[in-house]
């Protein structure tokens, strides 16, 4: 599947299923008479077009269908909301590089990268519907194939889950024992990584499938609950001295670990990387102490600048729970009510997460 673009997933939007715009495309696929759409009234795009029917009409599926059975281009506004011309001829510079062999097509995707603007050709012959922007292409998949694609993907997804779920619960476990290796921690990062990708992936046929995609929604919101939240967390208690001095932002390195492909993530190594310790097989092996911030932050009633202040007093996630009452109640924000219950907060997650790690 191809790599999710930004830019993608908002024309997807504006072609779902039970739009205006997509039950026009749908009308002239069933008609089998084809067409050729631009969607831009900026000045690169209509100084191609020439001859034509002017219309300025708003945009409707049965004037969208008529006007497809004229040989010639319909050309909208930006926001694909009105009809700008009809039958219109499109003289895109010949020298434009095009993949493309029918004549239509080939219209098409000269046009989207002369101007950058998008550009939608209809096959008559072969009834496909086939997207282009700027260079690149995307073809709209029969709406009952990216049902059972998405499908696919939530199972993928739960599995995934699944194996995320238990991978924090043995680093907890390791955690409260003091026994964690770097390798368990780029090892959940990892599995937090192969979710989120997965959770693109659906996005984008959420978006293709529109109204129809309501369900794969439900499920894709209680499969990723909390699962970026956890991984930002993971990083705050993991990354390097050197890189929170220069003050990386989790969310940031988060993000740029989702954006590798999939080979990338798959490799321990280059993760330890990103967090700032070395790549080699003897540092995975290395002992490492989370600094407290996703233990602290599963304690119920307390906030994150109280989490900070303990983080920044004690350091590591060993030396909180070492502390005793009193020593916890020297810090700012924490009175004795607060250090009492975190004490027995700590004690339930300890007991909690021994417990869950043999079930």
């Amino acid at each position: 599947m191809e790599e999710i673009d930004g830019k993608l997933l908002e024309i997807l939007k504006i072609l779902a299923p039970g739009t205006v715009f997509r039950n026009g495309l749908e009308n002239i696929l069933r008609a089998q008479t084809g067409g050729l759409i631009v969607v831009s009234d900026k000045k690169e795009v209509l100084d191609l077009v020439n001859d034509g029917f002017q219309i300025n009409s708003p945009i409707s599926p049965a004037r969208l269908y008529e006007l497809a059975k004229m040989d010639g281009a319909i050309v909208l506004d930006q926001d694909a909301k009105n009809i700008l011309f009809a039958n219109a001829q499109l003289i895109p510079d010949p020298t434009v590089k095009s993949s493309e062999t029918g004549t239509r097509h080939k219209t098409a995707e000269r046009v989207a990268r002369q101007t950058g603007e998008l550009v939608i050709a209809i096959s008559q012959r072969r009834s496909i519907i086939t997207i282009y922007k700027s260079d690149s292409k995307h073809i709209l998949e029969d709406i009952r194939v990216v049902l059972v694609k998405a499908n696919q993907a939530i199972q993928t997804l739960e599995k995934y889950r699944s194996v995320f779920d238990q991978a924090l619960t043995n680093l907890g476990a390791l955690e409260f024992e003091d026994l964690v290796t770097l390798s368990d921690v780029v090892t959940v990062i990892q599995r937090t990584e192969m979710v989120l990708k997965i959770q693109r992936e659906i996005e984008k046929y959420i978006s293709e499938l529109g109204s129809e995609g309501r369900l794969i929604k439900m499920q894709l919101e209680e499969l990723v609950n909390n699962v970026k939240k956890e991984g930002i967390l993971l990083i705050e208690d993991y990354i390097s001295e050197e890189l929170e001095e220069d003050t990386s932002d989790p969310e940031e390195v988060l993000e740029n670990l989702t954006d590798w492909s999939s080979d990338e993530i798959l490799t321990l190594n280059t993760i330890s990387k990103a967090l700032g310790y070395s790549g080699s097989v003897n540092a995975l092996e290395e002992t490492v102490s989370p600094r407290g911030y996703r233990i602290m932050r599963k304690i119920p009633r307390l906030p994150m600048p109280v989490i900070e202040n303990l983080v920044e007093h004690f350091e590591n996630l060993q030396a909180i729970i070492r502390a005793s009452v009193d020593d916890l109640d020297d810090v700012d924000g924490i009175g004795e009510v607060r250090a009492q219950a975190i004490k027995d907060g700590l004690r339930r997650l300890r007991d909690q997460v021994l417990l869950d790690r043999h079930i």
